[in-house]
């Protein structure tokens, strides 16, 4: 990306762009780039069609999460674009984004819950006990119900890591705390995701019939 003053570059694998004058940079590992949030616009103008609204999301989560930022950081800049062919989508998601998502289906767990009419969970937070110390970091926490969902991805695959997971979950459940695992196919498959929904909606007092559970 150039400014405007100057004319696109042109060559083979690179698709030049100009209005760099608008736009933040940063120093990443070295190299110059666009600041995350015009990126975060730039992708909703560049391919409006390719991305959907959870694609943004996700890329917005991850964004505001690395830059300890909120999610008015987002909206001031899609306010100052001029029509940039993405505001529909980028507006929806902005909506939905919020910082402390540690991975991109953390994001799409958390839309699972909010969509089907849960009240939002905190994210990565700590989960105290009955004392008032730490027990855990939990990825998506109603702290006052004292639930957490631990989404579980292949990170988590490693034997030793299913062991000090399965450790630390024992001592949260022996303090009171009641404790979900969730996989890829709870958020993806339909059957899968109505029982989670189900059982978490239990847990936390919730009437399964008055959500939208599907």
């Amino acid at each position: 990306m150039r400014s405007s003053d100057r004319t696109r570059i042109r060559r083979t694998g690179c698709r030049g762009h100009r209005g760099l004058e608008t736009r933040g940079v940063e120093i990443v590992k070295g190299l110059r780039v666009v600041h995350g949030p015009d990126t975060w616009c730039d992708l909703g103008d560049m391919l409006p069609s390719l991305l959907t609204v959870d694609d943004f999301v996700v890329i917005g989560d991850a964004i505001l999460t690395r830059l300890g930022e909120e999610p008015s950081v987002l909206a001031r800049v899609l306010e100052s674009r001029v029509r940039p062919r993405g505001r529909n989508r980028l507006g929806e998601a902005l909506g939905l984004i919020r910082a402390g998502a540690r991975s991109p289906m953390e994001s799409l767990t958390r839309l699972m819950f909010v969509r089907a009419g849960f009240p939002e969970p905190s994210l990565n937070t700590s989960v105290l006990d009955v004392d008032g110390g730490w027990l855990l970091t939990g990825d998506l926490v109603w702290e006052k119900k004292r639930v957490v969902a631990e989404y579980q991805g292949a990170t988590h695959a490693p034997i030793s890591q299913r062991s000090h997971d399965a450790d630390r979950m024992a001592v949260a459940v022996d303090d009171g705390v009641r404790m979900f695992e969730v996989f890829a196919e709870d958020v993806f498959d339909s059957r899968r995701r109505i029982r989670l929904l189900t059982r978490i909606a239990k847990a936390l007092g919730l009437d399964p019939g008055q959500l939208r559970i599907a």
